[in-house]
């Protein structure tokens, strides 16, 4: 059995992390293919109630020569001929008839008669409780709320009573099923997301991590508030049933605050290490009663509320507001900021910085994007306006949580504090709004602003590298029961052309314009397919996986070059739409890669963007103004362009 996915070097093969927006590739397969998730979540009831999701279609399973033939066209920006020749005769010899594309493609479809959704459990144990890497900026987003501006401690956690108010009430609505039914079109899709992002806790285990979800049987009726490394258990629901009110809030906030003046040792920075590190500091520390207690309370909360201190250096010496924020919810700013406030494993933790921050990071491994990103405006919306509550008569004090640290987890704590300001120091953000024009703009052009943005990217790609980069976008497939995301291969031959086409002086702008109409067609035909769970990256990957667990040797097409190449995603992207001034931002797929997230709100567009600074090759700021540029020029040929009046 083979446990590499993918031919890569070893350097890089060292550094790709990510399962963030569902990493599009994985570097190993897991010894053995589980074939059923229940052996990885905890308390697999919820405590509410998603809309009954048996209605929804089944992920399909693409026929195999309509995705070798998508394939082949997707790999043409990255061979020359002579390559492209010998990957079109290996893909004829994997698709033909008896061939062993087609062996793995019957037991692809057996499993997927079997299966409610055939990719659910392995992308699950393959993107995320089987990968390794630290969570923080390789799989945890962060997400960066419009700024409040305060001056006191007073105002700090007067906001942070505010949010808490309006997550609860969130959490309300979810309880009475009051959460909309988004659709796609004429498509309903899968709301079970929505309830897996309250009350859910990763649980660092060795080779593979475990899910605790929230259950019926003992709902969670408290949040945990961390402040200078402390925890406290804070019980949020009154005698009366329903949430405490916000005046009651911000009283046991300020018991917190009162009681926590003195730093604790910061065990909470264990969470950021490598998981099975992680994975034994956690079976150590479960070995004493009362830190046991403690984990509980954390890992059963509803969310995490860290009320942080004063920023670290790298945050105070950001190059704006938007990227200072960044920082802070993608990583805390190491151990000489505010990291060890944090329990990453926790799917939401709210952030309160002292200059008005706000936003949280969340554990990726239940939920995409968007279901955080409607909760925040949820948030958003709620904190503009008043809301009569009704105090609650009686209701609990916090309680602290003390951890028992022994020296063994004391000298872990030194390491993962030296391993996480590695990866900080590595980490390049740059965070932007970019004010010329918005989706509103672009729609009056009959364009789709998605596949708009995309080109861009990729245009600010060609114009700093001068070679067509391998470009990730996630495709939400929730049209399906437990979908999660596909791949959208942005990177084309009509988006190289276009690039090219751009940076070519003696091209009109007629040509221009008509080659990024063109790209931007391509594109959007793209994610159609990818959206209708017909893209080629999640079926290549069950082939993949359905040949590891049969014993079947990796066929020869994974390990060609152009399979590496075009796996080797230097840019990934993904639109994270919300009505506020908000981005999310997490960290590249690859060394020599970016990282770009992106709010197309109606007149501006803001992007958190990030790069490694190990990476001699690669500069976010660079980057960043790149897309300013690429944009500018976009919409003066489209304006120059008679095409533009259509």
């Amino acid at each position: 059995m083979f446990a590499k996915i993918f031919e890569v070097s070893a350097a890089t093969a060292s550094k790709v992390m990510a399962a963030h927006m569902s990493r599009n590739f994985l570097l190993k397969l897991p010894s053995k293919v589980c074939s059923t998730m229940a052996p990885n979540i905890i308390n697999a009831r919820f405590s509410t109630s998603p809309p009954k999701a048996s209605a929804l279609p089944r992920l399909p399973v693409p026929p195999l020569k309509i995705t070798l033939d998508r394939y082949l066209r997707s790999i043409k920006p990255f061979v020359n001929a002579e390559e492209l020749k010998v990957t079109e005769n290996l893909a004829a010899k994997f698709g033909s008839a008896g061939g062993v594309g087609e062996k793995l493609q019957k037991l692809l479809d057996e499993r997927a008669k079997n299966t409610e959704n055939w990719l659910a459990d392995w992308w699950l144990n393959t993107a995320y409780l089987e990968f390794r890497a630290p969570v923080v900026v390789f799989s945890n987003p962060g997400l960066v709320f419009p700024r409040k501006e305060i001056s006191s401690v007073k105002e700090q956690l007067s906001n942070a009573s505010q949010v808490i108010a309006a997550a609860l009430d969130f959490k309300v609505k979810l309880d009475s099923n009051e959460i909309a039914q988004e659709k796609m079109g004429p498509h309903p899709l899968d709301m079970s997301q929505y309830f897996k992002v309250l009350g859910t806790c990763r649980i660092p285990a060795e080779k593979r991590d475990k899910l605790r979800l929230p259950n019926d049987k003992d709902p969670a009726k408290h949040i945990v508030v961390v402040h200078n490394n402390q925890f406290f258990k804070v019980n949020v629901y009154g005698n009366h049933g329903g949430p405490i009110s916000q005046g009651q809030i911000l009283g046991q906030l300020k018991d917190c605050i009162h009681d926590s003046q003195e730093v604790a040792p910061p065990v909470g920075i264990l969470t950021s290490e490598h998981r099975d590190n992680w994975a034994k500091a956690h079976k150590i520390l479960s070995q004493s009663p009362q830190n046991k207690a403690v984990l509980d309370a954390i890992e059963t909360c509803l969310f995490l509320v860290c009320i942080d201190g004063p920023p670290s250096p790298d945050e105070r010496a950001a190059p704006n507001q938007f990227t200072s924020a960044a920082l802070k919810m993608t990583h805390g700013g190491g151990s000489r900021g505010n990291s060890a406030n944090r329990w990453f494993d926790k799917t939401i933790q709210f952030v309160f910085g002292p200059d008005g921050e706000v936003g949280l990071t969340y554990e990726h491994s239940p939920a995409e994007g968007q279901p955080i990103a409607v909760m925040m405006d949820h948030i958003v919306n709620y904190c503009a306006q008043r809301h009569p509550q009704q105090p609650a008569l009686r209701y609990a004090k916090p309680q602290i949580l003390n951890f028992e640290v022994a020296n063994e987890v004391s000298g872990m704590i030194e390491q993962a504090k030296i391993n996480l300001d590695k990866l900080v120091e590595d980490l390049e953000m740059y965070s932007f709004a970019f004010t010329g024009y918005g989706k509103e703009y672009i729609k009056s052009q009959k364009l789709s602003p998605d596949s708009y943005v995309q080109m861009g990217i990729q245009y600010a790609f060609f114009r700093l590298h001068n070679v067509p980069g391998a470009h990730y976008e996630s495709a939400a497939t929730r049209r399906f029961i437990h979908g999660r995301t596909e791949t959208i291969r942005s990177c084309s031959s009509e988006s190289v052309k276009f690039a090219q086409t751009m940076l070519n002086g003696a091209a009109s702008a007629n040509e221009k314009a008509a080659t990024l109409r063109n790209a931007i067609k391509a594109h959007k035909d793209y994610a159609t397919l990818a959206l209708a769970g017909e893209g080629v990256d999640r079926h290549l990957l069950g082939l993949r996986l359905i040949a590891a667990e049969n014993g079947i040797e990796l066929p020869d097409l994974f390990k060609d070059v152009a399979f590496t190449r075009s796996t080797h995603m230097r840019l990934s992207t993904s639109q994270v739409a919300g009505r506020a001034e908000s981005h999310m931002c997490y960290g590249p797929l690859v060394t020599d890669g970016y990282a770009c997230c992106y709010n197309p709100r109606s007149n501006d567009m803001i992007f958190g963007t990030s790069a490694h600074n190990s990476c001699p090759e690669t500069s976010a700021r660079k980057f960043a103004a790149a897309l300013e540029e690429s944009f500018t020029d976009m919409q003066r040929v489209l304006n120059l362009s008679p095409l533009a009046k259509l």
